[in-house]
């Protein structure tokens, strides 16, 4: 039976995901099964994707795709970032004196929480030692905002959303024996009932509840450390209501610059002719010398 990307990743724990907006991503086959396929009819796996590439001093970082701890066919069939993979790439660049400026390329939904938060570090990290600027195009929503906010500065295309900020689980209990007719029991050892919650007790839910607030409260962190925005005035700053409760949305860069969320609006166009202009010093004039050789040399030419 073929799997989706989705039914995987969903059994993988804690989400910052947003499904609306990943519906494409999510609804893919699982790799192995799409490789399948693809073998058969004899195409081939796509290669290993670059992590970055560097340009006149100025290295840009694609987040794309649904973001994974460390999944490497993800990244080798679809292209997909990984945690491990920024992580990688944030010391590489880092350590490379030919690299003046990071640009991060977002265009994700989000992903899994696991790792996230070491991926989140070092691109907080990176910017301490060299200037990184973040280009939201389409998206950078809930895990992939998380990673964007770590940027010194936040520009949107127009039609781009970011937000979503916040975590998510599906999980589910037995309602009855399975179809095969076989009671399936789930023990855990005396002292880690909280390994296994179960979601039909008020127990159960009670600790996925705590876990999800926990992971929340790092991301809240996160975000209002590197954006600059009160810890206490983040979450009603979130919310589409009078309600702080009411937080998860995402939001057009109007409303996100007015949210502190991002910092200006831009074609990618505008902002890469912009950072490219910053990293490369202006052409030196030239001397009335040499521009007298020039009309010479063009007068001669015409002859």
């Amino acid at each position: 039976m073929t799997r989706t990307v989705e039914q995987v990743i969903a059994s993988g724990g804690l989400l910052a995901l947003d499904r609306a907006l990943s519906l494409d991503c999510i609804a893919r086959d699982w790799p192995e099964a799409a490789a399948d396929q693809a073998q058969g009819r004899g195409g081939k796996l796509a290669a290993k994707p670059e992590r970055f590439h560097v340009e006149r001093g100025v290295a840009v970082v694609p987040i794309q795709g649904v973001l994974t701890a460390n999944s490497v066919i993800l990244e080798k069939y679809y292209g997909w970032t990984t945690y491990r993979g920024l992580e990688e790439t944030c010391e590489t660049l880092a350590a490379d004196d030919s690299v003046q400026t990071v640009i991060l390329s977002v265009n994700s939904g989000g992903g899994m929480v696991w790792g996230l938060k070491a991926a989140a570090n070092a691109l907080s990290r990176l910017a301490k030692v060299k200037p990184v600027h973040a280009l939201v195009d389409t998206m950078g929503a809930s895990a992939a905002y998380w990673l964007t906010a770590q940027a010194g500065e936040v520009s949107m295309t127009a039609g781009a959303v970011v937000g979503s900020i916040g975590v998510g689980i599906t999980t589910g209990a037995y309602a009855q024996p399975g179809g095969s007719g076989v009671q399936l029991y789930e023990f855990t050892s005396t002292h880690a009932r909280a390994k296994w919650p179960d979601p039909s007790t008020e127990e159960g839910r009670a600790e996925i509840q705590r876990d999800l607030d926990v992971s929340e409260a790092e991301f809240h962190d996160a975000v209002a450390a590197a954006r600059g925005i009160d810890r206490g005035e983040l979450a009603a700053r979130l919310s589409v209501t009078d309600d702080p409760r009411d937080g998860g949305a995402v939001f057009g860069p109007a409303e996100a610059i007015s949210r502190g969320l991002a910092d200006r609006m831009e074609t990618r166009s505008e902002f890469y002719a912009r950072l490219v202009g910053e990293v490369m010093p202006s052409p030196k004039s030239k001397s009335r010398a040499s521009v007298a050789r020039a009309r010479a040399a063009q007068a001669a030419a015409q002859l």
